[in-house]
């Protein structure tokens, strides 16, 4: 097993963890970043990215991430990849020990940034994993204006859904509201908005048994949960709204979590744990965006400095 010594492991190398990298290397921070899967993070799978500053033309999620990770290496840091930690061990003087089972790597450390951001829930219907990044989305914001006076669907009945589903009306000409349940699990507020709402239509005790299309996402298949009643329905974006899971397991039992296993911070990003501090998605953070990403990973490897420093 490969022994290495650092300051800051930074866990996870999308937006978080490179804007993290950017700002441990600008700070003389001996630090290594690692990723469970290639560079990039998720926002590689995302077709066209038009809100992010600098970038007036659309750009790729994976173009943007490679001109990112670009930047990172230019500086010689190595980004270890395919490295799945496996565990996570704090010795009494609070140091840290990372195992990283799938490359044989063992790392010691002083500080952790954790910015293995958060997975959407996925309906596992049949073509769903094909067209994610070529019509199916998990972010309306993210890709909301992507879609002026086009026909969209929004998959599922809870707040964050027809939240969604309300902000998609600005740009779409229709937007269909897919539930598998008779009720919607929104708010009776948010649901009277919605359904006063001329541009939405809600389809419900329906679920997505089918996507289909060529290139991109062109139509969806239906089934009624009571009649069976099999449709298909012409659309020209999803987006998804089934749940979201932070990619926080690692830390059960060392740090604190809200009701939803996002991981909790103070103003500088530190955990309940002294030098453990987390950035991006898999935080309580109130806006999952690319920018927002790297902004969290700037101020989590600035406080990471403090913290060596004796300053924090």
């Amino acid at each position: 097993m490969q022994k290495i010594n650092k300051e800051l492991l930074i866990i996870g190398s999308g937006p978080a963890g490179l804007g993290a990298a950017i700002y441990a290397y600008r700070s003389g921070i001996n630090f290594s970043i690692t990723d469970k899967y290639m560079a990039g993070g998720q926002v590689i799978t995302t077709d066209i990215i038009d809100n992010y500053p600098g970038f007036d033309n659309d750009i790729s999620g994976y173009d943007l991430m490679q001109n990112i990770i670009s930047h990172v290496k230019k500086f010689g840091v190595e980004i270890i990849e395919f490295c799945e930690i496996s565990e996570i061990k704090i010795s009494k003087d609070f140091s840290k020990k990372i195992i990283c089972s799938s490359e044989n790597f063992q790392f010691s450390t002083k500080t952790i940034i954790f910015a293995t951001g958060a997975s959407p829930k996925k309906l596992g219907a049949e073509g769903e994993d094909e067209f994610i990044g070529k019509g199916i989305s998990f972010c309306a914001t993210c890709d909301g204006a992507l879609y002026k006076d086009k026909e969209v669907a929004v998959i599922g009945g809870g707040n964050a859904a027809i939240e969604e589903a309300l902000f998609l009306t600005k740009f779409a000409s229709k937007v269909h509201v897919i539930h598998r349940r008779d009720e919607l699990r929104a708010s009776k507020v948010i649901q009277e908005k919605g359904f006063a709402n001329k541009k939405m239509n809600f389809i419900l005790s329906s679920e997505v048994i089918k996507f289909k299309g060529k290139n991109r996402i062109e139509e969806i298949v239906l089934k009624n949960k009571k009649t069976s009643e099999i449709k298909a329905l012409k659309i020209d974006g999803v987006f998804e709204y089934v749940g979201i899971n932070p990619n926080s397991q690692l830390l059960n039992g060392l740090v604190d979590f809200d009701e939803y296993g996002y991981i909790l911070t103070d103003k500088n990003l530190q955990t309940s744990f002294p030098g453990i501090f987390a950035a991006g998605d898999v935080r309580n953070t109130p806006l999952k965006q690319v920018i927002t990403a790297v902004a969290d990973g700037a101020v989590a490897a600035t406080s990471a400095e403090k913290y060596l420093s004796g300053i924090l």
